[in-house]
């Protein structure tokens, strides 16, 4: 689970993707239409744009270049979802303008540790493991 904690975020992905919208955020908005991105960018003037790379994969060098040529789209951060790393992918995501790739393999392990975590809270409630503290008489 990625928090996102800009104020007006945009993603660009057939459907959404695990992300927890934080209670400052005033505006998310998700496409799912290649053509609608920049007319959107335009609308809701995101602090945050999150594209699917495998979803935008024909076009999301076009859509990095004309990011990064156009002053008025400086103040857009630009994150990345990939399903995995690539060597010479991700580099070049990251000259064309990414400043942050994130992949389908750290969702998982979060939701990973978050139920190792559940399960040891739930065998101290339980209360084996304080049987195992008892002082033996």
């Amino acid at each position: 689970m990625i928090r996102v904690r800009s104020k007006v975020v945009l993603l660009v992905a057939p459907h959404v993707v695990g992300l927890e919208v934080l209670p400052n955020n005033k505006v998310f908005k998700h496409i799912s239409t290649i053509p609608a991105i920049f007319p959107c960018i335009h609308d809701i003037k995101p602090n945050l744009l999150i594209l699917d790379y495998d979803y935008l994969v024909k076009d999301i060098e076009k859509i990095l270049r004309r990011l990064s040529a156009n002053i008025a789209y400086k103040n857009i951060r630009i994150c990345c979802y990939k399903n995995k790393w690539h060597s010479k992918v991700d580099p070049f995501l990251k000259t064309l303008g990414v400043d942050h790739i994130f992949y389908a393999e750290d969702m998982q392990d979060e939701v990973t540790r978050k139920s190792v975590f559940d399960a040891i809270g739930n065998v101290i409630m339980d209360g084996t493991f304080f049987s195992l503290l008892k002082p033996v008489h």
